[in-house]
């Protein structure tokens, strides 16, 4: 075992503060990394919080990870010390079951080890997160990525990145496809980046008219105010897909209606209690309410790499670890572009 500085949640009401975890051995599949940085991610608040339910504590947050590689198990066949490489939002799941079988390990249908606030295969061993100096996960689980781009804007790619570019790819966003993304924040930006990269026609959805600007610079080509009713009419049977990036609720109803015949809204926000959703808007046309879960090992090498070829990583505000509780509370009042992500080295 080895000792790691950290920042933990004690509690459901305690700030995060300095705490020492154990890191386990490196196993003969296992790979070291040394944490460079990582991401803030609003799921964090949530559940250091406990807001969702069932957090266990102390927790150490975070699954937007980036840094080197500094120990490899005897039989790592895929990195060598000095690689860099990224860790998401899961370390491990069952691998047998169809959907791991398919690579798709997000749907895993048996035990999903989170990075955080969770356990691993054996169901009692607990996960810890990346506001950490360090971190040993299985090399089936570790991504490589590109030294082409700022690693501080490549840490949120790891659960905002992909959890935008999974239903963008799965619903096929690309040239000729008309594509709406709800919501400007920290999900919002990726969609807008990637479905723009894609080829896709993107209009950012808003509620505020002062996003017009920073929407357009991120890629979007167009825009509509959504609480002026007139736009929005005009807006009627329009897109072949919404991706619903917001995190709070809203009347989903409205949004149905923009969407063309057989076209899809997703949901990748997470919304606290459940929305009411009316019939009628979706059987007029055909039109479907869908999910979406972050991507498999395989889609999120993707992502990376699509990433890297077209220059995109997430607009960030870089912080010092002992500031996060400040960033926690500037995330919930929106106070942020796009998304804050913690220099390990202040730790």
């Amino acid at each position: 075992m080895s000792q790691t500085q950290a920042y933990a949640a004690t509690a459901p009401t305690a700030p995060l503060a300095p705490f020492q975890l154990e890191r386990r051995e490196v196993g003969s599949h296992d790979v070291q990394i040394q944490i460079m940085y990582c991401g803030v991610c609003h799921s964090d608040v949530h559940q250091a919080r406990d807001e969702w339910g069932g957090s266990t504590f102390p927790m150490v947050p975070g699954h937007e990870i980036v840094g080197r590689v500094t120990q490899v198990g005897a039989e790592v066949s895929k990195f060598r010390t000095g690689d860099l490489v990224g860790v998401g939002c899961m370390v491990d799941t069952c691998r047998t079951c169809p959907n791991c079988q398919d690579g798709l390990e997000q749907y895993c249908e048996t035990h999903i080890s989170f990075t955080y606030n969770s356990t691993l295969q054996d169901r009692q061993t607990r996960t810890y997160g990346g506001y950490s100096q360090q971190i040993v996960v299985d090399e089936n689980y570790v991504l490589r990525v590109s030294d082409r781009l700022p690693l501080e804007g490549v840490a949120p790619l790891l659960c905002a990145g992909i959890t935008t570019y999974s239903p963008l790819k799965h619903w096929g966003a690309g040239p000729g496809k008309r594509v709406g993304v709800v919501g400007l924040g920290g999900l919002g930006h990726m969609a807008v980046k990637l479905g723009a990269a894609m080829g896709a026609e993107v209009t950012v959805l808003s509620t505020s008219p002062a996003k017009e600007a920073d929407a357009r610079a991120l890629g979007a080509h167009r825009f509509v105010v959504t609480k002026d009713a007139a736009a929005m009419k005009q807006e009627r049977n329009y897109f072949d897909l919404i991706i619903n990036t917001v995190g709070s609720n809203i009347d989903l109803n409205p949004y149905l209606g923009l969407l063309r015949l057989d076209g899809t809204m997703v949901m990748v926000g997470l919304p606290p209690t459940p929305p009411q959703v009316g019939i009628f808007p979706l059987v007029g046309q055909r039109r479907r309410l869908a999910g979406s879960h972050i991507g498999g090992i395989a889609e999120t090498q993707e992502m990376l790499d699509f990433c890297a070829e077209h220059g995109i990583v997430s607009d960030v505000e870089v912080i010092p670890m002992n500031y996060v509780n400040v960033a926690y509370e500037r995330m919930l009042r929106s106070d942020v572009k796009y998304r804050f992500v913690i220099d390990l080295a202040t730790l």
